[in-house]
């Protein structure tokens, strides 16, 4: 064999080991976080498409995740905030509700339900126990958040309101949806009123304070 030759098949056997090896590499693996449940949105995450990585990425869709350490543990349902109760098999008991002004929600069948405080896995929990007794035979119940109750922006913005909850917004990004400061405005003065537990707590937060659904941002005048 001439030396072209050999210098050919030298290169070729190389490309063929390396195309061999490229699937046993590293590989993205990730999961989203918890299952449909309580709380906040959790980014789009990409994962392995198939054994050892071979073909694109796939996409795994958002969920709700239970625990969220921006907002301090699971969130807890309250006034305004619209639920979807899923009952597999049963579509007249599939249906959205809005937290009254009580904290309650009533559910066919089983009548009023306190929702206040719950999480939506316990919710859930309290609903296929309530049907199961002696509606339908072990129910399989899901409920999960579709909007999250609003917030309040008052004091010295241009349209102070009630205003939809935006995930992860801060006392600043509810000024901007308030429309923006008045000529009087503090701009690093500000109160934010919530309820914790069915406490009211008022903080004197930054402008980067992470709010929850249901709070109260309070812009204060300046003082020349």
């Amino acid at each position: 064999m001439s030396l072209r030759h050999r210098l050919l098949a030298a290169t070729a056997a190389s490309l063929t080991l390396g195309g061999c090896a490229s699937g046993f590499g590293p590989q993205i693996q990730s999961e989203a976080g918890g299952a449909v449940a309580d709380g906040y949105p959790v980014p789009l995450t990409t994962g392995s498409a198939g054994p050892r990585g071979w073909g694109p990425p796939t996409v795994i869709p958002a969920v709700m995740s239970e625990t969220v350490a921006e907002h301090d543990g699971p969130y807890r349902l309250d006034s305004g905030d619209r639920i979807r109760v899923f009952v597999y098999g049963q579509p007249s008991l599939s249906r959205l509700y809005i937290v009254d002004p009580d904290g309650k929600i009533s559910v066919p069948l089983i009548g009023t339900i306190s929702a206040r405080g719950k999480t939506t896995t316990q919710l859930q929990s309290i609903i296929r126990s309530r049907l199961g007794s002696e509606y339908v035979k072990d129910p399989q119940v899901t409920v999960d958040i579709q909007q999250n109750r609003p917030f309040f922006i008052l004091g010295e913005v241009r349209n102070a309101g009630q205003y939809p909850y935006v995930s992860d917004m801060t006392v600043e990004t509810a000024v901007a949806i308030g429309g923006g400061y008045t000529e009087r405005a503090s701009e690093r003065s500000f109160r934010v009123t919530r309820k914790v537990d069915g406490v009211v707590q008022e903080i004197e937060a930054p402008g980067d304070l992470l709010l929850r659904p249901g709070d109260t941002v309070y812009v204060f005048e300046r003082y020349f």
